[in-house]
């Protein structure tokens, strides 16, 4: 992989000139009192270096005459070791991680300068991490001050984001290879979780057997908080409790995906726990995945972000007008967005590196963003029915037997030369 890191590093400098890009490890995240989170890396960093360890900078310098790219790391110490696990250490980041040079990273202040003096910009991303925040803007600041004295230095920062994410968005063979990895594990998980359901079984029971499988395989556990939602929850979009006990003529939502080596899959499947739908269930999830079949035919280069979510929403609209749980011409309700009280969610978004990975949607008010081959993206419209549903002025009451009922279906769609791929079809719809 570090050829890959490597072509990823020269495509991002040759593309800043004469710039000089920082990027900052994620900061460590506490559970309780001092018992820290599993470590996961900031995504943008581990993309162009693939370390994996916290309080690190990377700089990328295309212009410097000997160090084009240099890693700030923390040092090796055996007494912080024995407690919280090796480090790579400065020598070691340079022959694993093919940096230039590498420092110790409490020498970032004292060695930044050089590397900034001659750019004529400063790329970096204003995240969270404020302190660094400030840390970088005291440098640029410095340099602006004497920059009537030397004639060269940054005289802008720009937004790593906007040169860094296109190139996220369109994936690798070898990025591809782990994707593929992520989601053949994750749809083993749902097909285990299907045959394991049924009515006594609690949901986090369900949720254990999906998080054991991610894990058995070799994943580094659930891209995202499982949502195991049966009966009523699954019309809350985020349900994560996964305390409730499935019963007889319950629909389960299963929305869960697996982490393998820091790639995600992201698949929803809803499905009866008794094995037989009620009427009322499978109008509702026919009604879902038309709308899904149609949305994924959109799915094609050439076309643009919102076609798929256009024609699941037309699809939703008029199945929910037939079944006189909306009334009214469907353009006036497609306009008003009347169909939201019960599709108020999006049609899908990037995957990769991130659930929600990288990568623009729309350019300004009306140009969205036009699909290309190694874009990986989710497709997964649905329809929830709260049981308290209270209809809007003009609207219909609804008869009880529609409440309660929450579908979602979404698969993983990775588009193509000719058209797309739907990398978790091995589990059924």
């Amino acid at each position: 992989m570090q050829t890959e890191y490597q072509k990823r590093r020269e495509e991002l400098m040759a593309k800043i000139g004469n710039g000089t890009a920082i990027f900052r490890s994620a900061p460590v995240a506490v559970m309780h009192n001092d018992v820290e989170y599993a470590y996961r890396q900031d995504s943008d960093f581990y993309y162009l270096t693939g370390f994996n360890e916290a309080d690190a900078v990377a700089v990328l310098a295309p212009h410097h005459a000997e160090h084009r790219f240099i890693l700030f790391v923390q040092p090796k110490d055996k007494e912080k070791e024995v407690w919280t696990g090796y480090r790579v250490g400065v020598d070691a980041a340079k022959e694993k991680y093919g940096a230039d040079e590498a420092y110790p990273i409490a020498e970032l202040d004292e060695k930044l300068p050089q590397y900034l003096e001659k750019a004529d910009r400063i790329y970096y991303h204003l995240g969270r991490d404020r302190k660094f925040n400030e840390t970088v803007l005291s440098h640029w600041q410095r340099l602006i001050a004497t920059y009537s004295k030397r004639g060269t230095g940054p005289i802008a920062i720009e937004d790593s984001n906007f040169i860094l994410h296109p190139m996220r968005l369109i994936k690798s063979a070898a990025e591809l290879e782990l994707m593929r990895k992520a989601i053949a594990i994750s749809v083993e998980a749902h097909n285990h979780a299907r045959e394991f359901a049924k009515p006594g079984r609690y949901e986090y029971e369900i949720q254990a057997e999906i998080e054991h499988i991610f894990r058995l395989r070799g994943g580094m556990g659930p891209a995202y908080p499982s949502i195991v939602a049966s009966g009523a929850n699954a019309c809350i979009l985020h349900y994560i409790e996964n305390d409730r006990q499935l019963q007889e003529n319950d629909l389960l939502l299963i929305d869960a995906g697996c982490c393998y080596q820091y790639y995600n899959g992201d698949i929803t499947r809803t499905f009866p726990v008794n094995g037989k739908f009620t009427p009322e269930q499978k109008t509702i999830y026919d009604l879902v995945l038309t709308a899904q079949l149609a949305a994924i035919d959109q799915v094609k280069p050439g076309n643009a972000w919102n076609l798929g979510h256009d024609n699941a929403v037309r699809i939703l609209t008029e199945g929910l007008v037939e079944l006189g749980l909306l009334k009214g011409d469907i353009e006036e309700l497609i306009k008003e967005e009347k169909y939201k009280a019960f599709y108020m969610h999006k049609t899908g978004h990037w995957l990769g590196l991130d659930v929600h990975d990288a990568g623009i949607y729309k350019h300004g008010e009306e140009v969205w963003q036009t699909l290309q081959p190694g874009q990986i993206l989710t497709v997964e419209p649905g329809i929830y029915i709260a049981p308290d549903y209270q209809p809007a002025e003009g609207q219909p009451e609804i008869d009880d037997k529609w409440r309660g009922i929450g579908i979602r279906i979404e698969d993983d769609v990775l588009v193509t030369e000719s058209g797309n791929e739907i990398l978790t079809a091995g589990v059924p719809k």
